[in-house]
């Protein structure tokens, strides 16, 4: 059985309530957790050979954004997916709290300007969607503003792929209960303590608040040119599984190669180094 991305992709405007969408889910799946893993493995090394076509070739942008509640596993997912990657061609951009020239541009100056270039793979560790999640949640802009920013996300994004960026966004999903679990690991971790913050409680007390502001950011904009992905990930293996899979199935959509020289510019090469 194939197995197919569409049931955790949302590309249109739909009612989304994420009390229906399982954090703990890994269906779809024929094979057991061991050998998940082992096409993950797959996955990564075909990950690893087409970002590197992808930055030969020099034509196409990828931008990936990743937004989840606190302890949701972005960071975990880049580390996991990305560690056999060519890091030449791959950044990261992480976007915590505005400073005070961001605050002074309009909310998505900060994040142009790290949109990716030709043959890059940008990852966004939380994004743009911060001025409709956190913002909405303390109520620190008004409702006209925030209605008006889920049209200009979406304009900002058909702008980008128009110009030939492919976006891929993944929201990881979790449970409450997980979150808690993490927490804790973080706070009997030395290798994980110094990630552990008052703040991270202060916001977890607004979870439900957290879920309606995600559900909205879900049906507002999720589009045919940037749809999202609820990726279970209460399972790393399972969460790692989704991501990884749905990039790899744009990158080969792309249908890319190495660029080749031209045949008088290889010969006068070859001539010049003795190979004939």
């Amino acid at each position: 059985m194939k197995f197919s991305l569409e049931k955790f992709r949302i590309s249109e405007s739909e009612e989304i309530d994420l009390r229906k969408w399982d954090p703990d889910d890994t269906s779809g799946i024929p094979e057991k957790k061991s050998d998940a893993k082992g096409e993950i493995e797959d996955l990564k090394q075909k990950l690893a050979e087409l970002q590197e076509v992808l930055y030969a070739e020099h034509k196409h942008k990828i931008l990936i954004v990743l937004q989840g509640m606190d302890a949701a596993g972005k960071d975990s997912t880049i580390k996991t997916i990305f560690d056999g990657v060519n890091p030449e061609g791959v950044r990261v951009s992480n976007f915590k709290q505005p400073t005070q020239e961001e605050l002074d541009h309009d909310f998505l100056w900060r994040i142009h300007k790290d949109a990716p270039g030709k043959g890059e793979i940008m990852i966004f560790n939380r994004s743009h969607y911060e001025s409709v999640l956190v913002e909405k949640v303390h109520n620190l802009t008004p409702k006209k503003t925030e209605e008006l920013r889920y049209g200009e996300i979406n304009d900002f994004e058909r702008m980008l792929t128009n110009e030939g960026t492919t976006l891929l966004k993944f929201f990881l999903h979790i449970s409450e209960a997980v979150q808690k679990k993490k927490f804790e690991e973080r706070l009997d971790d030395p290798a994980k303590e110094w990630k552990f913050s008052q703040s991270d409680l202060a916001e977890r007390s607004y979870w439900k608040e957290y879920m309606k502001a995600y559900e909205k950011m879900l049906e507002m904009t999720g589009t045919r040119w940037a749809p999202w992905y609820v990726v279970p990930s209460n399972h790393k293996w399972f969460r790692d599984f989704i991501v990884v899979s749905a990039i790899v199935e744009e990158l080969e959509k792309l249908q890319m190669s190495y660029p080749k020289l031209g045949e008088r510019e290889k010969k006068s090469a070859e001539e010049s180094i003795g190979m004939k």
